[in-house]
C-alpha cells in the first residue's frame, strides 16, 4: 500500500506527550507501506536525527516538520518541503522558545510572517470543541501566512464524534477555500502502547492516572492505522493528499552541511596554510634544536589528511580556544581521539607527546570511515566559565550554543514516577528505588518487589513491573551537555534550534551529542577538570619560592624516582590512581614508563575487570605466563597489551580483524557500547561477533570475555586516547608529589572538593612525608593555603621520614592552613580580614580585629571555634571568653579591650580534638589514642 503519507506524528521527543519510539515507529509505517512519515514534535526538532535514521534503515521517506499550539488557540503543524523551510522552521522554534524558561514556549500568530515561514507547509487543526464562527478568523490569518500553502487536517479516532469532525472542517475549508487532508495525530505505535502514554500523560500532569478523566484519550486510536481502517475513516481525496502533499517536502536532514567559522583565517591565507603554519611554529617551540625529520614527516601525513576532509577549521576553531585560555593563564589539556595528534602536540592543544603512545593518526580521522575528529579540552573547574563566556563573546549567542544531553528513564526514575502515576504509597516507592540502587539488569522485577516484601504476582504489581519495563530509555527532558559547543559560520538556529538552558547565560540546541555524530557534525568539548586547578595553584605557589616549573610542559618527563613512588603505591591525591583499586594496582604493574601509565588509567575499570583480562595481563607482564597471539593481524592490535585488549579501540579493531566487521558494522558496534545501558541492543553483536570468531577459528572462552569486556566497556571503559591524556596528568601531578610535596598538597587542599580524600587525610598524607602543617591564624592566614619557610621540613641533603624516606633536591617549605578551612566562616568576612590586615599591619587586640575587618559576631564565634585567635586571645576557652566580652563598638569606647583578668582553663586535648573536627574537619595535635597510650 503508497496511497497513504502521515503527515502530523509525535515521537518520545515531545517529552511526556507521546509513548511512540522513532525506531518502532519507522518499522511500523514500512510494514504498513506508507509512503512517507513525518516527525512533528511539539516545538521541536528533538527526534528528528533518531527518526531520519531509522527512516534510513526502513527506507522509508521522511518528513520533517512541528506542531505548535499558538497563543490565540489554534494547533498548527508546520512541515519543511526544502532546505530554506527548514532553516525558517528551526529559527521560528528558537524564537518560540528563547522567550521563555527551558521547557516552555510562545508563538502567536503575528509571528507567522511570510519571512518566519518562509516556503513551509502549514496543517490546520481545527478545535472540535469551538464553532466555526469563532475559528474562522483563525483561519483566515493562517490563510495570509500561508498562502497556497495551508490544509486543512482532519483526524478521526473512533471516539464517536468522527462525522461531527469532518462536517466542521469541510464546512471551514468551504469557507475558506480551503483543502482538506488525513492526518492522524499520532502518539502510540500500537494500541497496546495506550497504557504507557497515560501514564506519561499522568507524569506530564503530576496526577494519578485515577484522576485525570477527560485528560486521558478515550481509547488507543491514535496510532499509525491499517489502510482497511484509513479507508473506512476517510474520504479517498483526503488519503491521496496526504500524497500530493508528501511529494512536496524533498528535504532530507542528509543535505545539512556544517561550516565552521571563517573569522579564524586571516587575510590572505587559506585555512590548510594557516594551519600549517600555526603547526610548524609550534613545531619550532617544541624542538628548539630543530625538527627532527620523522617529526615533520608525521606532521606533513596529518595535515595532508586533515585539509583532504576539509576539518582545517575544526583544528583552528580548537585552537583558537586553547589559545584564549593559556593567554589568560588557565590550564587546559586536550584529550580524545584527534586531540592525540602530533598536529595537537604543536599547536599546544595537548602535551601528549605522539612518540610516546604510539597512537596512529589513522586511528582519529581517516577517509575511509568518514568521522568527524574528536577533540575534548579539559579546563580548571573553577575557570571554565571564563572560556564558555569567551567563545560566546567571540561568536555570539546566534552561533554559538551547548549540545544537549537527552535524559532518559533509568530503574529508579521509572520506579519513582511510574508508581505515583499508579497511585502506590510514597513509602513503598521509596523502598523500592532505594533498593534498586545497583540493582543488576539480569535480576529482574519480581525479584526486586519480592525484596521488597511485595508480592510480584498481584495484578496490581504485575502491571507496575510492565509498566516500568516499558518506560526503561524512554527519554524525559533535554538537559544541558557538560560542554558540547556548537560554532556556526552562519546562524545556528537555521541549523537546529537553540533554546535557554536552565542554568542563567546557557543556550542548547536542541539534538543530543549522539545526534550530532550521526549527521556528522562537529562540536567542541569544553570540559572541567579540578586537578588542573590543583597542578595550576601548585605551580603558581611554587613560582616565588624558586626557579621551576611554569607550565605542565616545563615538568621534567620520565623522572625514575617519579615512577619509583608510584611502584610503591604512594600515590595519596595523584590523578586517577588514588583510588583504593588503583593504590593496590600500582605496586602489582610497576609502572616505569609514560605507557605504563597509559595502561594503569584504563586497566582498573569495569571493561577490563569484567572480562577477566586484568590478571591475565599482570601475570604476562610479570612474565608468569606466555603470550599467544592467533594470528598476525590480531597481534598487531594487542601487541602492546601483551596480547590483553584493554582499550575501547582495540576491542573495536579486534571486532573487525578477528571477527569480520566491516567499517559500518564495527562503527555500531562503538555506539552500541556507548548506549547500550540507556538503549539496550547489543544482543545481535554477541551472535555475531562469536559465530564471526568461530567461523576463523577463535577461542569461544575468548569470544566470550571479549563480548563481556564489551558490555564493560558500555558502563566505563577507556579509550587509548583518553587515556594517554589522564597519563600525562598522571605524571605531572606524581612529580609533583615526589619532588614538591609542599606545593602539591596546598594545591589540592585550595581545590577541594575534589577526588577521594578530604583535607584530613591530605594534610595527614602530608605530614607522613615530613611536611610542617602550620595551624590557621587571622595574623597570618590567607583564605586559601600558603607556603612558609620551614626549618622542619625535609630539604637538600635530608631524608624524609618513614615510610617512604625521600630526600628533596629543594628546601621544603610550611603549609600554612587557610581561613577556607573553618566551618562557617563565610569568605567575604574572612577577606575584609585579610584586606585590613594587609593594609594596617598586624591585629593587636580583638576588639581592634572586629572593628577593622568590620566582623559581625558571627564571624567571630567561627574564629575562635576555629581556634584562630591564638595570636589574640589565647586558646579556645580563653577566646570565646574574650569574644564574649567585647562591648558594642561606640565612637566613645573605640577599641577599649574590657578586660577583666579572667584566665580561664586551657581545654583538654580531648575537648580539643573534638572541637578541631567539628569545626576544621582536621587536627594538627597528636591523635587521642596516642595520648591515652602514654597516660
Amino acid at each position: 500500500m503508497a496511497g497513504y503519507a502521515e503527515l502530523h506524528c509525535l515521537t518520545h521527543f515531545s517529552f511526556l506527550r507521546s509513548a511512540a519510539d522513532p525506531e518502532r515507529l519507522a518499522e511500523r509505517a514500512k510494514a504498513l507501506g506508507y509512503a512517507a512519515l513525518a516527525v512533528t514534535d511539539e516545538c521541536s526538532v528533538a527526534g528528528a536525527v533518531r527518526m531520519h535514521q531509522a527512516c534510513q534503515a526502513e527506507g522509508l521517506k521522511l518528513i520533517v516538520g512541528s506542531e505548535f499550539t499558538l497563543e490565540e488557540g489554534p494547533k498548527i503543524v508546520l512541515l519543511a518541503p526544502d532546505r530554506t523551510s527548514y532553516g525558517a522552521l528551526c529559527s521560528l522554534i528558537t524564537q518560540a522558545r528563547r522567550r521563555c524558561e527551558k521547557g516552555q514556549y510562545r508563538l502567536s500568530l503575528r509571528d507567522l510572517t511570510a519571512q518566519r515561514t518562509a516556503h513551509s507547509l502549514a496543517l490546520w487543526l481545527p478545535d472540535p470543541t469551538r464553532s466555526m464562527e469563532a475559528q474562522r478568523p483563525w483561519g483566515e490569518a493562517l490563510k495570509t501566512a500561508f498562502p497556497e500553502r495551508l490544509w486543512l487536517a482532519l483526524g478521526c479516532f473512533d471516539e464517536g464524534d468522527d462525522v461531527a469532525r469532518y462536517h466542521q472542517a469541510y464546512a471551514l475549508g468551504q469557507a475558506l477555500a480551503l483543502p482538506l487532508t488525513a492526518a492522524g495525530d499520532v502518539r502510540l505505535v500500537t494500541p497496546e502502547d495506550k497504557p504507557l502514554h497515560d501514564v506519561l500523560t499522568a507524569i506530564r500532569l503530576g496526577r494519578p492516572v485515577a484522576s485525570l478523566g477527560s485528560a486521558l484519550h478515550s481509547n488507543g486510536e491514535r496510532h499509525l492505522q491499517p489502510w482497511a481502517t484509513l479507508q473506512r475513516r476517510y474520504p479517498p481525496e483526503l488519503l491521496a493528499e496526504t500524497l500530493r502533499i508528501a511529494d512536496r517536502c524533498h528535504f532530507s536532514l542528509a543535505q545539512l552541511r556544517y561550516e565552521y567559522p571563517e573569522e579564524l583565517v586571516p587575510p590572505g591565507q587559506t585555512p590548510s596554510s594557516h594551519l600549517r603554519s600555526l603547526t610548524f611554529a609550534g613545531a619550532a617551540e617544541r624542538w628548539p634544536s630543530g625538527i627532527p625529520e620523522r617529526v615533520t614527516r608525521q606532521l606533513e601525513h596529518e595535515l595532508t589528511l586533515i585539509e583532504a576532509l576539509g576539518y582545517e577549521y575544526f583544528f583552528l576553531t580548537v585552537y583558537d580556544i586553547v589559545a584564549f585560555a593559556r593567554s589568560e593563564g588557565i590550564l587546559c589539556q586536550g584529550r580524545g581521539s584527534a586531540a592525540n595528534s602530533a598536529v595537537c602536540y604543536c599547536l599546544a592543544i595537548t602535551e601528549v607527546d605522539p612518540s610516546q603512545s604510539q597512537l596512529l593518526f589513522e586511528r582519529f580521522i581517516s577517509k575511509e570511515r568518514n568521522e568527524p575528529p574528536d577533540i575534548d579540552v579539559d579546563f580548571e573547574h573553577q575557570r571554565r566559565e571564563e572560556v564558555i563566556q569567551y567563545i560566546y563573546r567571540k561568536y555570539g549567542r546566534d552561533r554559538a550554543a551547548l549540545a544537549a544531553t537527552v535524559i532518559a528513564y533509568r530503574l529508579r526514575s521509572a520506579l519513582r514516577d511510574v508508581g505515583k502515576a499508579l497511585g502506590f504509597e510514597v513509602a513503598f516507592i521509596e523502598k523500592l528505588a532505594r533498593q534498586a540502587r545497583g540493582w543488576e539488569r539480569n535480576r529482574g522485577l519480581p525479584e526486586l518487589f519480592s525484596a521488597c516484601g511485595a508480592d510480584p504476582s498481584a495484578p496490581a504489581l504485575r502491571r507496575y513491573q510492565a509498566l516500568v519495563t516499558q518506560l526503561l530509555g524512554v527519554p524525559r527532558h533535554l538537559s544541558q551537555h557538560v560542554g558540547g559547543f556548537v560554532i556556526s559560520r552562519g546562524p545556528l538556529a537555521e541549523l537546529v534550534p537553540v533554546e535557554n538552558a536552565s542554568m542563567a547565560e546557557r543556550t542548547v540546541i536542541q539534538w543530543d551529542k549522539d545526534d550530532l555524530e550521526a549527521l556528522g557534525l562537529l562540536k567542541v568539548d569544553v570540559l572541567a577538570l579540578g586537578m588542573l586547578s590543583a597542578l595550576r595553584r601548585s605551580l603558581e605557589l611554587l613560582a616565588p619560592l624558586r626557579e621551576g616549573p611554569r607550565g605542565l610542559a616545563d615538568i621534567p618527563r620520565e623522572d625514575p624516582d617519579t615512577y619509583a613512588m608510584l611502584q610503591r603505591g604512594d600515590a595519596l591525591g595523584v590523578f586517577q590512581v588514588e583510588s583504593r583499586a588503583q593504590l593496590a594496582m600500582l605496586p602489582r604493574l610497576k609502572p616505569a614508563c609514560f605507557y605504563d601509565l597509559v595502561v594503569e588509567v584504563a586497566i582498573v575499570r569495569p571493561g577490563p575487570i569484567q572480562g577477566d583480562m586484568v590478571h591475565p595481563y599482570l601475570r604476562r607482564r610479570q612474565g608468569l605466563e606466555a603470550v599467544h597471539y592467533p594470528n598476525a593481524a590480531v597481534r598487531e592490535v594487542l601487541e602492546r597489551t601483551l596480547g590483553v585488549p584493554i582499550f575501547q579501540e582495540q576491542v573495536i579493531k579486534l571486532a573487525m580483524v578477528a571477527a569480520g566487521f566491516s567499517g559500518g558494522e564495527a562503527d555500531a558496534l562503538r555506539r552500541a557500547m556507548a548506549a547500550w545501558k540507556r538503549q539496550g541492543g547489543l544482543s545481535h553483536f554477541r551472535d555475531k561477533l562469536l559465530r564471526g570468531m568461530r567461523e576463523r577459528g577463535h577461542d569461544e572462552a575468548f569470544a566470550e570475555r571479549l563480548f563481556a569486556q564489551i558490555q564493560g566497556f558500555g558502563e566505563y571503559g577507556f579509550p587509548e586516547s583518553h587515556a594517554a591524556s589522564f597519563a600525562v596528568l598522571v605524571y605531572c601531578s606524581a612529580w609533583l608529589k615526589r619532588h614538591e610535596p609542599a606545593a602539591f598538597y596546598a594545591g589540592l587542599l585550595n581545590s577541594l572538593p575534589m577526588g577521594f580524600y578530604s583535607a584530613d587525610q591530605l594534610l595527614q598524607d602530608a605530614r607522613r612525608h615530613g611536611l610542617e602543617i602550620r595551624p590557621v591564624d587571622v595574623q597570618c592566614s590567607q583564605w586559601d593555603y600558603t607556603l612558609e619557610p620551614s626549618p622542619q621540613s625535609p630539604g637538600p641533603g635530608q631524608r624524609g621520614p618513614g615510610p617512604w624516606h625521600y630526600d628533596y633536591a629543594s628546601p621544603q617549605a610550611a603549609l600554612r592552613m587557610g581561613l577556607r578551612q573553618i566551618k562557617g566562616l563565610q569568605r567575604n568576612s574572612a577577606e575584609r580580614l585579610i584586606q585590613a590586615r594587609e593594609t594596617g599591619g598586624p591585629f593587636k587586640s580583638l576588639p581592634e580585629l572586629r572593628r577593622r575587618a568590620q566582623l559581625d559576631a558571627g564571624s567571630l564565634r567561627c574564629l575562635a571555634q576555629g581556634d584562630a585567635l591564638q595570636a589574640l586571645s589565647g586558646h579556645r576557652h580563653q577566646s570565646h571568653w574574650a569574644r564574649a566580652a567585647l562591648l558594642p563598638t561606640t565612637p566613645l569606647l573605640g577599641d577599649e579591650d574590657p578586660r577583666d583578668e579572667v584566665s580561664l582553663r586551657p581545654p583538654r586535648l580531648a575537648e580539643s580534638l573534638r572541637a578541631d573536627y567539628e569545626n576544621l574537619g582536621t587536627t594538627l595535635r597528636p591523635h587521642l589514642s596516642l595520648c591515652l597510650s602514654m597516660q
